[in-house]
């Protein structure tokens, strides 16, 4: 059942576990409104901007996977209004955001780097 985003993500640190609450429970509503309605995600070859694009990333990658295993939240960067948040996935991908304090106190994300591969380190 979605929320809708009723409940908002209080500290940038929320919005990974917001996240997977809600990819978990199928919740795409949800899922659109941890970002700003121009946000811009990028997964791959795939570019979505606003929340249309958006919705239709998260339908199509929900209509292929049901579960969505837990993440290291990494602590996020903050600079005044904004964040970089990060989290690591168990096969060692890493997605990188930027977040933005709304005016109401909330947070939410502007960009969505999904799954940078880890660099691996350079033989000598």
């Amino acid at each position: 059942m979605s929320d809708g985003g009723a409940v908002s993500a209080g500290k940038p640190e929320d919005l990974a576990r917001l996240f997977l609450a809600r990819a978990n429970a199928g919740d795409l509503d949800g899922l659109v409104a941890l970002y700003e309605p121009d946000a811009v995600l990028a997964a791959g070859d795939v570019v979505a901007s606003g929340h249309a694009e958006i919705r239709t990333f998260y339908e199509t990658l929900l209509a292929k996977r049901s579960h969505f295993p837990p993440v290291d939240a990494l602590p996020p960067v903050l600079n005044g209004p904004l964040a970089m948040t990060f989290s690591r996935s168990s096969n060692g991908n890493i997605s990188a955001e930027v977040a933005r304090r709304q005016d109401d106190g909330t947070w939410r994300w502007a960009i969505d780097q999904l799954k940078i591969k880890p660099i691996a380190p350079e033989k000598a």
